[in-house]
């Protein structure tokens, strides 16, 4: 019993020897490795601010920013992992962690396939000069001002000040329209007027009353009118002009602006927009015998 309690100490003492051997002698690569390593995290430390700086005048948005500037320290840092395990000889480890990165990466990417595509799509839009915060969009049948971007979804704000948050993925894969591209919206109005009417001078009075309440932006703007039908008790007209403006609200406006300028211009003619009519005609117009009734009876 004493023997095996000697043997088994006498072979923990070369093992910690022999650890201690290996040590002396691979000193120089563990201080050197330590140094790569430090060096890698200052590196990827100043690289990360150097990055944030650089796109901070280019991309909007801050998450992104941000995101990207991690992605680069990760990148760096692993790097001098790697390195670090090479110069300790450690070449095995370093064939497991890279074989295990790929394996998890794999199996990340399959369970979290839905989030990482809008993770590169809010990327991709955030980098899009054309769609920025306070644009007035419409996109997947909804309209509003983008209030957001981040690296999940575009959020936006309704007319009606409802809050929408649509996933990126949505974003890229269907059609925008892009109201704030152009620094002019078109305004289309339609009335009527009664068929008594002189339609050349109701089209002459519609133009000059536009062209007075609304400022003419160019001369490849004109006020433009067009009579459309006969309708049921008028003749009916339909109006379009251009005004500055970027959102809806600025379209409501010019509509408001444009029926009271219209109706006081036509008033002051005599001009007269009419409501619908029904008539109710009463009387025995059937023709139904009366005699012939009454023997029924």
């Amino acid at each position: 019993m004493k023997d095996e309690l000697n043997k088994s100490f006498d072979l923990l003492i070369n093992k910690l020897l022999g650890w201690m051997n290996s040590i002396v002698e691979n000193l120089p690569n563990l201080i050197l490795a330590l140094m790569v390593l430090m060096l890698a995290y200052f590196l990827a430390k100043h690289i990360s601010r150097l990055t944030l700086k650089l796109l901070g005048n280019r991309v909007k948005q801050k998450s992104v920013s941000n995101i990207i500037a991690r992605l680069t320290t990760v990148i760096i840092v692993m790097m001098g992992l790697f390195l670090a395990l090479g110069i300790l000889n450690l070449s095995q480890t370093l064939t497991s962690l890279i074989t295990g990165a790929g394996v998890l990466g794999l199996v990340i990417g399959l369970a979290l396939q839905g989030t990482l595509s809008n993770i590169i799509s809010g990327i991709v839009i955030s980098f899009r000069e054309k769609i920025q915060i306070g644009n007035w969009v419409e996109t997947n049948g909804f309209t509003g001002e983008i209030i957001d971007i981040n690296l999940k979804n575009l959020t936006l704000k309704e007319s009606d000040n409802n809050v929408v948050m649509i996933p990126n993925k949505l974003i890229l894969d269907n059609p925008m329209k892009n109201y704030s591209l152009t620094s002019y919206l078109r305004v289309d109005l339609s009335c009527g007027v009664g068929y008594e009417s002189d339609l050349e001078f109701v089209e002459k009075l519609t133009k000059e009353t536009l062209e007075k309440t609304f400022e003419k932006i160019d001369d490849s703007k004109p006020v433009e009118f067009f009579f459309t039908e006969f309708g049921d008790s008028s003749i009916n007209f339909r109006c379009r002009f251009w005004i500055e403006g970027t959102k809806s609200i600025h379209n409501l406006n010019a509509t408001n602006r444009a029926i009271i300028a219209i109706k006081k211009a036509f008033d002051a003619e005599g001009i007269n927009i009419p409501f619908p009519i029904r008539t109710l005609q009463f009387g025995n117009k059937l023709g139904l015998d009366k005699n012939a009734t009454d023997k029924e009876v």
